[in-house]
């Protein structure tokens, strides 16, 4: 059964992680959501091309608005990496362009996996969803159009690597940071052991702080009932975890909520100039996000978003 909302409705809204499957794309994802909770207030944090699986963090209702705010950058990811291949879009979707049987050995497969820890430059590659004059990177490969791409700075926090049985075949767990593509990452490790490689699966084990066992397919969505979905959401501050809270009593909550800044003497906080916080009325309900900024020397929070009406 679908929700009969309108958008003049009272909408849910929270974080509804969902395990996307194979074969889809997050476009897809969003739509069958917004016809799941009937709105149209739907967002994700975070696209996974339609060959991967795993955690999309899907946000519904005003949580929609969280996805440029969202403050952990931290990802992780399962992905198989075939050595001896190298192709067009960089996974086993696209064109060969090159093959190897001369396969390194684990060691120095493991080896060159460690090279790629910390920080580390990463071009984007043409098969994605990056835009260069207003024009899809993927829709300019697909006509053939090959252009520039500078260099980004990512970091890899984390990256193991184990055999399978097959010679090529090995499966990379990996914690990057936001704006990291696996299928790069094989690539570039495929082509510093000389025989190249390219990404032949993937899954995405978490993101923004959501796992792979509170996630839910829109196969199992369906089937519930409208009352079970509601109850699916995660509050939006799921996505903030990682942030201080700061509790305004009643009387200053009121004037954050008009737009004035709240200085931190008046609510005896000390937060530093430039971080954000969590914004929680008295009882410790969280409501919007705040940032510590200077006014005339004088140390103030003002409101980023407000997400609780």
């Amino acid at each position: 059964m679908v929700v009969k909302h309108t958008e003049k409705d009272n909408l849910p809204g929270g974080v509804l992680p969902i395990y996307k499957g194979a074969g889809i794309t997050s476009h897809d994802v969003v739509n069958k959501v917004r016809r799941l909770y009937g709105t149209k207030r739907v967002g994700h944090a975070g696209t996974l091309d339609p060959m991967a699986t795993g955690v999309l963090v899907v946000l519904v209702g005003r949580a929609a608005k969280a996805c440029e705010y969202i403050s952990s950058d931290r990802k992780g990811y399962r992905a198989i990496m075939r050595l001896g291949i190298t192709t067009d879009t960089e996974d086993t979707t696209g064109e060969i362009l090159t093959k190897c049987d001369n396969i390194p050995t684990p060691q120095e497969v493991s080896a060159a996996c460690a090279e790629f820890i910390g920080r580390i430059k990463q071009i984007p590659p043409m098969y994605s969803a990056l835009k260069v004059n207003g024009q899809k990177l993927y829709d300019l490969a697909r006509q053939g159009v090959i252009i520039e791409r500078e260099a980004r700075e990512i970091e890899v926090f984390s990256l193991s690597c184990t055999p399978t049985e097959a010679a090529t075949d090995y499966i990379l767990d990996v914690s990057c940071s936001g704006g990291t593509y696996i299928r790069t990452l094989c690539a570039d490790i495929g082509a510093r052991l000389g025989c190249g490689g390219a990404m032949a699966a993937l899954e995405r084990t978490e993101a923004c702080a959501i796992s792979l066992d509170e996630c839910h397919t829109l196969d199992e969505i369906e089937r519930m009932s409208e009352e079970e979905r509601d109850g699916l959401l995660l509050p939006t501050e799921r996505l903030f975890e990682e942030l201080e809270t700061v509790k305004l009593p009643s009387f200053f909550e009121k004037l954050f909520r008009d737009g004035c800044p709240i200085y931190q003497r008046k609510i005896k906080t000390d937060v530093s100039v430039g971080t954000r916080v969590r914004i929680a009325n008295e009882k410790g309900e969280f409501f919007a996000l705040g940032e510590a900024v200077d006014r005339d020397g004088d140390s103030a929070i003002k409101s980023v978003k407000i997400f609780e009406l």
